[in-house]
Protein backbone atom coordinates (compact mmCIF):
# COMPACT_ATOMS: atom_id res chain seq x y z
CA UNK A 1 0.00 0.00 0.00
CA UNK A 2 1.08 2.91 -0.83
CA UNK A 3 1.73 5.74 2.01
CA UNK A 4 -0.37 9.11 1.52
CA UNK A 5 1.10 12.14 2.53
CA UNK A 6 -0.94 14.09 5.22
CA UNK A 7 -0.16 18.03 5.92
CA UNK A 8 -1.08 18.44 9.47
CA UNK A 9 -1.42 22.20 9.44
CA UNK A 10 -1.50 23.62 13.04
CA UNK A 11 -0.42 27.14 15.80
CA UNK A 12 -2.20 30.14 14.21
CA UNK A 13 -3.10 33.29 15.51
CA UNK A 14 -5.71 32.61 17.56
CA UNK A 15 -5.47 32.36 21.54
CA UNK A 16 -5.55 28.63 21.15
CA UNK A 17 -1.93 28.54 19.30
CA UNK A 18 -0.14 26.20 22.27
CA UNK A 19 -3.26 24.26 22.38
CA UNK A 20 -3.20 23.78 18.72
CA UNK A 21 0.44 22.65 18.63
CA UNK A 22 -0.35 19.93 21.92
CA UNK A 23 -2.96 18.22 19.09
CA UNK A 24 -1.01 18.09 16.29
CA UNK A 25 2.01 16.26 18.29
CA UNK A 26 -0.53 13.88 19.45
CA UNK A 27 -1.93 12.95 15.96
CA UNK A 28 1.35 12.89 13.98
CA UNK A 29 2.41 10.70 16.81
CA UNK A 30 -0.67 8.50 15.93
CA UNK A 31 -0.68 8.30 12.41
CA UNK A 32 -0.71 4.45 11.27
CA UNK A 33 3.01 4.62 9.78
CA UNK A 34 2.12 2.29 7.30
CA UNK A 35 -1.12 4.49 5.73
CA UNK A 36 0.30 7.53 6.37
CA UNK A 37 3.33 10.22 6.35
CA UNK A 38 2.64 13.59 8.68
CA UNK A 39 3.89 16.53 6.45
CA UNK A 40 3.95 18.98 9.32
CA UNK A 41 3.36 23.05 8.45
CA UNK A 42 3.19 25.45 11.31
CA UNK A 43 1.82 28.64 12.09
CA UNK A 44 3.34 31.03 13.85
CA UNK A 45 1.44 33.38 16.34
CA UNK A 46 1.90 37.04 13.43
CA UNK A 47 0.45 34.46 10.51
CA UNK A 48 3.38 33.63 8.88
CA UNK A 49 3.90 29.89 7.42
CA UNK A 50 6.91 27.09 8.38
CA UNK A 51 8.36 24.70 5.97
CA UNK A 52 8.29 20.93 7.70
CA UNK A 53 12.20 21.60 8.52
CA UNK A 54 11.24 24.62 10.24
CA UNK A 55 8.64 23.22 12.18
CA UNK A 56 10.24 19.97 12.43
CA UNK A 57 13.60 21.85 14.42
CA UNK A 58 10.97 24.02 16.22
CA UNK A 59 9.01 20.71 18.27
CA UNK A 60 12.35 19.10 18.73
CA UNK A 61 13.30 22.05 20.35
CA UNK A 62 10.30 21.81 22.38
CA UNK A 63 8.64 24.89 21.48
CA UNK A 64 5.50 25.39 23.28
CA UNK A 65 4.92 28.06 20.39
CA UNK A 66 6.34 29.76 17.16
CA UNK A 67 7.81 32.66 17.00
CA UNK A 68 9.47 34.95 14.74
CA UNK A 69 9.54 32.05 12.26
CA UNK A 70 8.38 31.16 8.68
CA UNK A 71 7.07 33.91 6.18
CA UNK A 72 3.85 35.50 5.17
CA UNK A 73 1.59 33.03 3.90
CA UNK A 74 1.67 34.67 -0.44
CA UNK A 75 5.25 34.63 0.37
CA UNK A 76 5.77 31.11 1.71
CA UNK A 77 6.75 29.23 -1.39
CA UNK A 78 8.49 26.33 0.37
CA UNK A 79 5.79 26.09 2.72
CA UNK A 80 3.04 25.72 0.09
CA UNK A 81 5.06 23.47 -2.02
CA UNK A 82 5.11 21.14 0.83
CA UNK A 83 1.44 21.22 1.66
CA UNK A 84 0.65 20.89 -2.49
CA UNK A 85 2.63 17.64 -2.46
CA UNK A 86 0.40 16.14 -0.09
CA UNK A 87 -2.66 13.98 -0.50
CA UNK A 88 -4.57 15.68 2.13
CA UNK A 89 -4.75 17.50 4.55
CA UNK A 90 -5.43 17.93 8.83
CA UNK A 91 -6.37 21.39 10.38
CA UNK A 92 -5.74 21.45 13.48
CA UNK A 93 -6.00 25.09 13.50
CA UNK A 94 -7.56 25.44 16.96
CA UNK A 95 -9.80 29.14 17.18
CA UNK A 96 -10.07 32.27 14.19
CA UNK A 97 -8.18 31.86 11.53
CA UNK A 98 -7.99 28.32 11.52
CA UNK A 99 -11.33 26.79 12.57
CA UNK A 100 -13.54 29.20 11.48
CA UNK A 101 -13.94 28.74 7.65
CA UNK A 102 -10.68 30.59 6.57
CA UNK A 103 -8.53 27.79 5.96
CA UNK A 104 -10.63 25.24 4.57
CA UNK A 105 -11.78 28.15 2.12
CA UNK A 106 -7.95 28.12 1.27
CA UNK A 107 -7.89 24.55 1.26
CA UNK A 108 -11.22 24.64 -0.85
CA UNK A 109 -9.58 26.64 -3.87
CA UNK A 110 -6.79 24.36 -3.70
CA UNK A 111 -8.39 21.87 -4.75
CA UNK A 112 -7.33 19.95 -1.82
CA UNK A 113 -8.97 17.01 0.63
CA UNK A 114 -9.17 18.17 4.11
CA UNK A 115 -10.54 16.47 7.37
CA UNK A 116 -13.50 18.06 9.31
CA UNK A 117 -16.11 20.40 8.17
CA UNK A 118 -16.30 22.52 5.20
CA UNK A 119 -16.24 26.11 4.93
CA UNK A 120 -19.79 27.05 6.22
CA UNK A 121 -20.12 24.74 8.95
CA UNK A 122 -16.72 25.81 10.24
CA UNK A 123 -17.73 29.57 9.55
CA UNK A 124 -21.06 28.95 11.81
CA UNK A 125 -19.19 27.05 14.34
CA UNK A 126 -17.14 29.65 15.46
CA UNK A 127 -19.21 32.44 15.31
CA UNK A 128 -21.48 30.96 18.79
CA UNK A 129 -24.44 34.30 17.31
CA UNK A 130 -24.57 32.28 14.14
CA UNK A 131 -24.48 29.23 15.59
CA UNK A 132 -27.47 29.76 18.37
CA UNK A 133 -29.60 31.63 15.88
CA UNK A 134 -29.50 28.28 13.07
CA UNK A 135 -30.75 25.98 16.48
CA UNK A 136 -33.31 28.21 17.76
CA UNK A 137 -34.72 28.72 13.89
CA UNK A 138 -34.72 24.62 13.67
CA UNK A 139 -36.36 24.17 17.38
CA UNK A 140 -33.40 23.04 18.83
CA UNK A 141 -33.25 24.40 22.88
CA UNK A 142 -30.71 26.96 23.35
CA UNK A 143 -30.09 29.38 26.34
CA UNK A 144 -31.62 33.10 26.39
CA UNK A 145 -28.83 35.26 24.88
CA UNK A 146 -28.06 38.56 23.29
CA UNK A 147 -25.48 39.53 20.57
CA UNK A 148 -23.70 42.90 21.66
CA UNK A 149 -21.14 44.69 19.12
CA UNK A 150 -18.42 46.79 20.41
CA UNK A 151 -19.67 50.06 18.73
CA UNK A 152 -22.97 49.34 20.71
CA UNK A 153 -21.81 48.76 23.54
CA UNK A 154 -19.43 51.76 23.39
CA UNK A 155 -22.19 54.29 22.58
CA UNK A 156 -24.59 53.08 24.08
CA UNK A 157 -23.70 51.29 27.32
CA UNK A 158 -26.45 51.74 29.30
CA UNK A 159 -29.02 50.70 26.77
CA UNK A 160 -26.51 47.41 26.59
CA UNK A 161 -26.99 46.86 29.90
CA UNK A 162 -31.00 47.16 30.58
CA UNK A 163 -31.10 44.77 27.71
CA UNK A 164 -28.73 42.06 29.75
CA UNK A 165 -30.70 43.31 32.99
CA UNK A 166 -34.27 42.65 30.77
CA UNK A 167 -33.70 39.92 28.40
CA UNK A 168 -31.15 37.54 30.18
CA UNK A 169 -30.33 38.38 34.18
CA UNK A 170 -27.82 36.87 36.59
CA UNK A 171 -25.80 35.15 36.71
CA UNK A 172 -25.14 35.48 33.12
CA UNK A 173 -22.02 34.80 30.93
CA UNK A 174 -19.85 36.93 28.60
CA UNK A 175 -17.77 35.17 25.65
CA UNK A 176 -16.57 36.59 22.44
CA UNK A 177 -18.48 35.44 19.67
CA UNK A 178 -15.75 33.68 17.77
CA UNK A 179 -13.31 32.04 20.02
CA UNK A 180 -12.92 28.43 21.81
CA UNK A 181 -11.35 26.67 24.99
CA UNK A 182 -13.34 29.02 26.83
CA UNK A 183 -10.49 32.33 25.79
CA UNK A 184 -12.04 35.65 27.03
CA UNK A 185 -15.23 34.33 28.88
CA UNK A 186 -16.22 35.78 32.19
CA UNK A 187 -19.09 35.18 34.41
CA UNK A 188 -21.21 38.11 35.75
CA UNK A 189 -22.86 37.92 38.76
CA UNK A 190 -24.50 41.63 38.59
CA UNK A 191 -24.28 44.76 36.79
CA UNK A 192 -21.08 45.97 38.10
CA UNK A 193 -19.03 43.08 36.53
CA UNK A 194 -20.19 44.02 32.74
CA UNK A 195 -17.37 46.59 32.34
CA UNK A 196 -14.46 44.29 32.94
CA UNK A 197 -16.14 40.90 31.24
CA UNK A 198 -17.05 43.17 27.75
CA UNK A 199 -13.67 44.32 27.74
CA UNK A 200 -12.55 40.62 28.24
CA UNK A 201 -14.61 39.72 25.48
CA UNK A 202 -13.68 42.51 22.78
CA UNK A 203 -10.12 42.15 23.59
CA UNK A 204 -10.58 38.93 20.81
CA UNK A 205 -14.06 40.26 18.77
CA UNK A 206 -16.28 42.72 18.48
CA UNK A 207 -19.18 40.88 19.04
CA UNK A 208 -19.95 39.54 22.49
CA UNK A 209 -22.76 36.86 23.34
CA UNK A 210 -24.19 37.16 26.77
CA UNK A 211 -25.99 34.12 27.63
CA UNK A 212 -28.16 33.07 30.83
CA UNK A 213 -25.88 30.42 33.16
CA UNK A 214 -27.63 27.10 32.63
CA UNK A 215 -27.97 25.46 36.10
CA UNK A 216 -27.15 21.80 34.85
CA UNK A 217 -24.21 18.96 34.20
CA UNK A 218 -22.33 19.32 31.13
CA UNK A 219 -22.26 16.69 28.45
CA UNK A 220 -20.57 15.97 25.75
CA UNK A 221 -20.62 13.34 22.70
CA UNK A 222 -18.39 13.04 19.42
CA UNK A 223 -19.81 12.80 16.02
CA UNK A 224 -18.31 11.27 12.92
CA UNK A 225 -19.33 10.63 9.45
CA UNK A 226 -20.43 12.71 6.15
CA UNK A 227 -23.62 11.78 5.01
CA UNK A 228 -24.06 9.01 7.37
CA UNK A 229 -22.76 10.16 10.68
CA UNK A 230 -22.65 8.39 13.54
CA UNK A 231 -22.75 9.37 17.40
CA UNK A 232 -20.25 8.12 20.57
CA UNK A 233 -21.17 7.36 23.91
CA UNK A 234 -21.53 10.57 26.16
CA UNK A 235 -19.63 11.64 28.25
CA UNK A 236 -19.63 14.52 31.43
CA UNK A 237 -17.79 16.88 32.76
CA UNK A 238 -17.14 17.73 35.99
CA UNK A 239 -15.04 21.42 36.28
CA UNK A 240 -12.86 21.80 39.83
CA UNK A 241 -14.10 25.32 39.81
CA UNK A 242 -17.21 27.25 39.05
CA UNK A 243 -17.09 26.82 35.59
CA UNK A 244 -14.92 24.93 32.51
CA UNK A 245 -12.29 27.67 31.91
CA UNK A 246 -9.50 27.80 30.27
CA UNK A 247 -7.30 26.52 33.39
CA UNK A 248 -9.54 23.93 34.22
CA UNK A 249 -9.06 22.48 30.81
CA UNK A 250 -5.53 22.51 30.27
CA UNK A 251 -3.54 23.12 33.52
CA UNK A 252 -1.71 20.20 34.23
CA UNK A 253 -2.72 20.70 37.86
CA UNK A 254 -6.86 20.95 37.03
CA UNK A 255 -8.99 18.41 39.29
CA UNK A 256 -11.72 18.55 36.26
CA UNK A 257 -13.35 14.96 36.22
CA UNK A 258 -14.37 13.44 33.06
CA UNK A 259 -16.96 10.44 33.29
CA UNK A 260 -16.91 8.42 30.17
CA UNK A 261 -19.89 6.89 30.07
CA UNK A 262 -21.97 9.60 31.93
CA UNK A 263 -23.61 8.60 34.90
CA UNK A 264 -27.35 8.85 33.26
CA UNK A 265 -29.92 7.21 32.21
CA UNK A 266 -30.12 5.14 28.69
CA UNK A 267 -33.04 7.14 27.97
CA UNK A 268 -30.66 10.51 28.55
CA UNK A 269 -28.10 9.40 26.73
CA UNK A 270 -30.47 8.28 23.78
CA UNK A 271 -31.61 11.34 23.84
CA UNK A 272 -28.67 13.03 23.86
CA UNK A 273 -26.63 11.27 20.86
CA UNK A 274 -29.63 12.05 18.86
CA UNK A 275 -29.59 15.73 19.76
CA UNK A 276 -25.89 15.81 19.05
CA UNK A 277 -26.77 14.07 15.53
CA UNK A 278 -29.82 16.69 14.62
CA UNK A 279 -27.01 19.35 15.95
CA UNK A 280 -24.38 18.51 13.38
CA UNK A 281 -26.66 18.19 10.85
CA UNK A 282 -28.66 21.18 10.85
CA UNK A 283 -24.95 22.49 11.12
CA UNK A 284 -23.85 21.55 7.67
CA UNK A 285 -20.87 19.71 9.55
CA UNK A 286 -18.86 16.76 7.60
CA UNK A 287 -16.06 14.83 9.22
CA UNK A 288 -15.73 14.89 12.66
CA UNK A 289 -16.93 17.16 15.53
CA UNK A 290 -17.45 17.60 19.58
CA UNK A 291 -21.09 18.58 20.42
CA UNK A 292 -21.57 20.32 23.56
CA UNK A 293 -24.36 20.52 26.28
CA UNK A 294 -26.50 21.18 29.30
CA UNK A 295 -28.41 18.75 31.04
CA UNK A 296 -30.78 20.34 33.70
CA UNK A 297 -32.20 19.18 36.66
CA UNK A 298 -35.45 18.30 34.83
CA UNK A 299 -33.44 15.97 32.47
CA UNK A 300 -34.28 18.71 29.91
CA UNK A 301 -31.28 19.07 27.40
CA UNK A 302 -30.13 22.52 25.99
CA UNK A 303 -27.53 22.68 23.34
CA UNK A 304 -24.46 24.39 24.08
CA UNK A 305 -21.89 24.41 20.88
CA UNK A 306 -20.50 22.23 18.01
CA UNK A 307 -16.86 22.31 18.01
CA UNK A 308 -15.83 21.86 14.67
CA UNK A 309 -11.96 20.96 15.56
CA UNK A 310 -11.67 20.03 19.07
CA UNK A 311 -8.70 18.89 21.37
CA UNK A 312 -6.87 16.47 19.51
CA UNK A 313 -5.11 15.18 22.37
CA UNK A 314 -4.96 11.07 23.23
CA UNK A 315 -6.17 12.33 26.43
CA UNK A 316 -8.91 15.17 24.60
CA UNK A 317 -12.84 13.97 24.98
CA UNK A 318 -13.32 13.95 21.50
CA UNK A 319 -10.83 10.76 21.00
CA UNK A 320 -11.63 9.22 24.70
CA UNK A 321 -15.53 8.65 23.63
CA UNK A 322 -15.01 7.06 20.35
CA UNK A 323 -12.16 4.71 22.33
CA UNK A 324 -15.39 3.97 24.79
CA UNK A 325 -17.18 3.46 22.08
CA UNK A 326 -14.88 1.01 20.66
CA UNK A 327 -12.88 2.86 17.92
CA UNK A 328 -9.09 3.44 19.10
CA UNK A 329 -6.97 6.77 18.64
CA UNK A 330 -5.09 5.36 15.88
CA UNK A 331 -8.54 3.88 13.80
CA UNK A 332 -9.99 7.14 14.24
CA UNK A 333 -7.17 9.39 12.39
CA UNK A 334 -7.37 7.23 9.64
CA UNK A 335 -11.53 7.00 9.90
CA UNK A 336 -11.20 10.75 9.58
CA UNK A 337 -8.68 11.13 6.37
CA UNK A 338 -10.96 8.42 5.04
CA UNK A 339 -13.81 10.98 5.14
CA UNK A 340 -12.11 13.59 3.65
CA UNK A 341 -11.30 11.69 0.76
CA UNK A 342 -14.77 10.12 0.29
CA UNK A 343 -16.61 13.92 0.62
CA UNK A 344 -13.44 15.52 -1.82
CA UNK A 345 -14.46 12.83 -4.46
CA UNK A 346 -18.37 13.12 -3.80
CA UNK A 347 -18.19 16.91 -4.62
CA UNK A 348 -18.51 17.98 -7.97
CA UNK A 349 -15.83 19.83 -9.57
CA UNK A 350 -16.37 21.95 -12.84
Amino acid sequence: MTRKRVAVIFGGRSGEHEVSIVSARSVMAALDPARWEAVPIGISRSGDWLTPDETRAALESGARAFHGLGRPLLNAAEALAALASCDVAFPLVHGTFGEDGTLQGFLEMAGMPYAGAGVAASAIGMDKALMKAIFREAGIPVARYSVIRSWEYTLHQNMSMALIDDAIGYPCFVKPANGGSSVGITKVRSREDLPRAFAAAFAYDDKAVVEEAITGRELECSVLGNEHPEASVVGEIVPDREFYDYDSKYDPASKTELYIPAPITRAVADDARELALRMYRVMGCEGYARVDFFLTPGDRLIANEVNTIPGFTSISMYPKLWEASGLPYRQLLTRILELAFERHTRRPRP
